[in-house]
């Protein structure tokens, strides 16, 4: 485990706290290249994503989420997929169960221990002021194996080898990498109480 995350974090694993707190319209972490080194670096981004051309920013819509069906092509999502993919960080993430007897909530998370690193996008808006205003979401793909019995979506964690291409560190068509994960990697287990969640819908 310690290895994945110090990989993820570009050898500095010690800030992270992989996800604990996020929720839609909340700071979490995010690891994208520094537009100034083009090494990984860790930041907080909100969760909500402002495209950087959006004309009113206190009104328009903030999607958490962005089907990886549609990103590369739907405008409020393209320039981002082409020039702003992240990860995001998670231990687990919780889910409530939409598909059969609804009401159940499961925490999720990688059947190896490992943390997740769920494929992003980030954005910086420039306001007026000159204050700018980083924000991201995240990509979900069709649910699969034991995601499926209780949810039709699921976010897009990505293996350590294809980190390097989504991230840009080096040449590759992130495209590909648009897909559901193997069907074993994540597992998940019923949990009790009121519980921060992603809706990966």
């Amino acid at each position: 485990m310690a290895t994945a995350t110090g990989d993820l974090f570009g050898g500095d694993p010690g800030s992270l706290d992989f996800g604990a707190g996020a929720g839609p319209g909340r700071p979490g972490q995010v690891i994208r290249l520094h537009p100034r080194t083009g090494q990984r670096h860790l930041d907080w981004l909100t969760w909500g994503l402002l495209p950087y051309a959006t004309e009113d920013p206190d009104r328009a819509p903030r999607p958490i989420h962005a089907r990886a069906e549609i990103v590369a092509e739907l405008p409020v999502f393209a320039d981002a997929f082409w020039h702003r993919r992240a990860l995001v960080p998670a231990t687990e993430y919780y889910q409530q169960r939409t598909i059969g007897a609804p009401g159940q909530r499961y925490a999720i998370s990688r059947r190896d221990g490992q943390p997740m690193a769920i494929a992003g996008l980030w954005e910086a808006f420039r306001r007026p002021d000159g204050e700018v205003v980083r924000t991201y979401c995240i990509v979900t793909v069709q649910a699969t194996g034991a995601i499926a019995e209780i949810h039709d979506r699921m976010p897009l964690v990505l293996d350590e080898p294809d980190w390097p291409v989504w991230l840009g560190e080096t040449p590759g068509d992130p495209v590909t990498l648009l897909r559901p994960p193997a069907g074993d990697m994540l597992v998940l287990r019923p949990v009790q109480g009121r519980r921060s969640a992603w809706p990966p819908a």
